[in-house]
């Protein structure tokens, strides 16, 4: 019997997210490991939902205004009213990188502003994006307390242990993302004297599994990474930059990737590069949405209600 389906309580807690375009809202729980829909949003509005309530938003691209999208600001201030109207306050939110587009600080002002009206906290990790300026001085000027050298960290919430990654760093174009040496070390020492029933959620821009390489969708020493976490039982790994949802279950670990909230992106080989993708207007917001996600200690259920900006 594996890990996910013991039957002590302990762990069975699993945190996870997903932003979904499915027209209407979606509940998702989790069974073995897996995901699978239960039903639309009235009933998960509905649904008891005392516990750890999280969200996670990814690549806003602050400042990106081309045919794609004009406006990914008011997309993501879109986004950001949904939360804002959420049935039940979430503990705090989880942005996956990519808060600007070419980082400039009014791009990280605008970002601010907007995100700051969910009134929650929210952690962050870099997007390539974010990285842009040589020094890396914006994007550490803003979100830099409490990290570990290029903005890795982490935290506890309600006996889940979440950590934060950073695998943007010297990037080649098309080139897979890094950790790099110092950061496994921080990590391997991180989880060391965790117990094997700590719910893990680890998050991170660029997909910690090989997504597609041609395109540069992966890490190369995410499986250095992940070898660090075999111990637990229940482990999730939370990322955007494909801006699309892709999802598997490897072991102990399920991986989930999020949409944007500014753009969509090709689907793995189905264009000649990644990149923004241009689709109908009336498509657009179909595309974009954020993830709504309740843990519950001692269950082995966890809902996830889909919001996309437009059914």
């Amino acid at each position: 019997m594996s890990e996910f389906d013991r039957d002590d309580g302990v762990s069975r807690r699993k945190v996870l997210a997903c932003m979904t375009w499915v027209g209407t809202g979606v509940l998702w729980t989790v069974s073995g490991g897996v995901p699978r829909s239960l039903g639309i949003i009235d009933e998960a509005v509905a649904a008891d939902v005392n516990g750890l309530t999280f969200l996670q938003i990814s690549d806003s691209h602050v400042g990106f205004d081309k045919p794609a999208n004009p406006n990914a600001l008011g997309t993501l201030e879109e986004c950001v009213n949904r939360i804002k109207a959420l049935p039940r306050r979430p503990a705090f939110m989880i942005h996956t990188g990519d808060i600007s587009h070419l980082s400039k600080p009014s791009e990280f002002d605008d970002a601010e502003r907007i995100i700051a009206q969910t009134r929650l906290d929210v952690h962050y990790v870099p997007g390539e994006h974010d990285f842009l300026d040589p020094d890396l001085k914006l994007y550490k000027e803003r979100y830099g307390a409490g990290i570990k050298g290029a903005g890795w960290y982490s935290f506890d919430a309600d006996g889940v242990h979440f950590i934060g990654l950073v695998n943007v760093v010297d990037l080649k174009a098309g080139g897979l993302g890094n950790l790099g040496a110092e950061q496994l070390e921080w990590l391997e020492a991180d989880v060391k004297t965790r117990t094997a029933s700590t719910p893990i959620v680890v998050f991170a821009h660029i997909p910690l599994w090989t997504v597609y390489p041609d395109w540069g969708w992966g890490t190369e020493d995410g499986a250095q990474a992940l070898s660090y976490l075999k111990k637990f039982g229940s482990v999730t790994v939370l990322n955007g930059h494909i801006h699309q949802v892709m999802q598997k279950v490897e072991g102990n670990v399920t991986f989930h990737t999020a949409r944007s909230t500014a753009f969509p992106q090709p689907a793995p080989g189905q264009a000649p590069s990644p990149g923004p993708m241009k689709v109908p207007d009336d498509q657009l917001r179909k595309m974009l949405g954020i993830a709504d996600v309740t843990f519950k200690q001692n269950e082995q259920r966890l809902a996830i209600v889909d919001t996309p900006l437009q059914g």
